[in-house]
């Protein structure tokens, strides 16, 4: 069984990733080799980086890090998912990548990516940079949901798409062919 983290990114009080990571799990939860769990970085409320130390170093001071450290450190795999801010990533993603270094080596990440017409492509390119340097996978496959909105009815619930469901799938398959190929990694 491989443990999949999901980290919803938004942290705005009007958010709305909050709604894509509950389908996201369930989709995942119909493979039983997933046991699937979520990080929302707006309840984690991690502060800017405040580490007195390089990531790198694994000596972590603050217990916000050594939560988040514990947490990341589980996961085979992640799943983001993640609005677009101004052409790129909301800054809540980036601070929470940069207060840790190997507890993301050679683990694949997925994206659900939402917005407007681009459906949050560019915050995800913009995150594949990151990532890399992180030693992370990014896999091609993603879900990408344009007019977000549209989506969600006057209770706040979704009503996923086709579209979305079959890409879901895609992306999760991927993700978990990568996820048992890079354990090999991490045992070494």
């Amino acid at each position: 069984m491989h443990n999949l983290l999901i980290i919803t990114v938004s942290t705005r009080p009007t958010r709305k990733g909050h709604v894509f990571a509950p389908w996201l799990q369930s989709v995942a939860e119909a493979d039983p080799d997933w046991n699937v769990s979520i990080a929302d970085l707006g309840a984690i409320d991690l502060p800017m980086f405040d580490e007195p130390q390089h990531p790198r170093l694994g000596n972590y001071q603050h217990n916000h890090t050594k939560a988040w450290s514990q947490m990341v450190d589980a996961a085979d795999a992640f799943v983001i998912v993640t609005p677009e801010y101004n052409y790129g990533a909301p800054p809540s993603i980036i601070n929470a990548l940069d207060f840790l270094a190997r507890e993301w080596a050679y683990k694949p990440v997925g994206f659900v990516s939402y917005g407007g017409i681009s459906g949050g492509m560019r915050a995800v390119q913009m995150l594949k940079q990151f990532n890399t340097t992180l030693k992370m996978m990014p896999i091609p496959e993603a879900v990408t949901i344009p007019m977000f909105g549209e989506l969600i009815d006057a209770e706040g619930k979704l009503q996923p798409t086709p579209i979305m469901e079959t890409a879901a799938g895609t992306m999760l398959g991927e993700l978990k062919k990568w996820t048992g190929a890079l354990k090999t990694l991490r045992a070494a």
